[in-house]
């Protein structure tokens, strides 16, 4: 108990100056368009830098934050900072910022959204929100106005984590997402559930499209999954197979041109649309 106090209270110090100084950082994990192939954005990830140099994981040191009441000012941090990193990357190149629902709570999220774009001087339409379903359990009205508001500025609003909670169905009839984001876990069930996972995946896409919202599917890091949601028209995929969050120094314009090649090709005789599908010849 006294070793885990200790970790607590000098985790909570690191806390407390990472977010004086502005010491956190953030990484890009990129986001590809299955039919097109191309890169089309990056989720931004925010990571603690330990005294040791380590980086702590955002499910380490969030609820720490949260508990702290300092998620706020982390928040703002996070927006600003991506918006800014996004400006350098090719007009085309959206930037996705987890929201976190105390955010939401303190009543300031679009002041902070509204900072973030006016000081950056990023497009808003190349901005996407991600929100998780457990924001929207409590004072769910409220929340659904800010959302509409936040969605009137110009930016995406997406849904995160889907399929992981109780009521997400009913949420997407409320409020009109942008785009269903598939939680990282059915690809991590992928091999061991087989079709009881690949028909749960097809269908929520299929959703998806009937109620046009894009849908993302995350955790993707083998080439049998790469198939399967081929197959199954997802929209956008991102994972490991893809691409691990990279730093922003490492993002450099030869960087990203490697990166807009690196989509692998359709498996052969991929169908798209109802129709055969020619797999272009990998450039070498």
């Amino acid at each position: 108990m006294d070793e885990a106090l200790q970790k607590r209270v000098a985790l909570e110090k690191v806390i407390r100056d990472c977010v004086a100084h502005g010491k956190f950082v953030l990484h890009y994990q990129p986001v590809f368009e299955m039919d097109s192939k191309r890169l089309v954005g990056f989720e931004a990830l925010v990571r603690l830098p330990a005294p040791d140099g380590t980086l702590v994981s955002p499910t380490e040191f969030i609820p720490v934050a949260e508990e702290m009441r300092m998620i706020d000012k982390i928040g703002a941090w996070v927006l600003g900072e991506a918006c800014r990193t996004a400006t350098s990357w090719p007009k085309e190149l959206t930037v996705a910022v987890n929201l976190s629902p105390s955010q939401f709570e303190s009543g300031t999220i679009e002041q902070t959204v509204t900072d973030a774009l006016k000081e950056s001087g990023l497009d808003p339409r190349r901005l996407e929100l991600e929100i998780t379903e457990s924001l929207l359990m409590h004072n769910s009205d409220a929340t659904m106005a800010t959302l509409r508001r936040l969605k009137d500025m110009g930016l995406s609003v997406v849904m995160d984590d889907f399929g992981t909670g109780y009521s997400s169905l009913s949420y997407l009839w409320k409020f009109p997402f942008d785009k269903i984001k598939i939680d990282r876990s059915f690809m991590e069930s992928f091999a061991k559930s087989g079709r009881d996972v690949e028909t749960v995946v097809k269908t929520i896409i299929a959703l998806g499209r009937e109620m046009n919202m894009r849908v993302t599917v995350e955790g993707v890091e083998t080439a049998a999954q790469v198939d399967f949601l081929y197959n199954a028209h997802a929209d956008q995929v991102q994972g490991f197979y893809f691409g691990k969050p990279l730093p922003a120094a490492d993002m450099t314009a030869d960087s990203l041109a490697q990166l807009r090649k690196s989509m692998p090709p359709a498996p052969p005789g991929h169908v798209t649309n109802g129709k055969l599908r020619l797999v272009e010849p990998t450039q070498k």
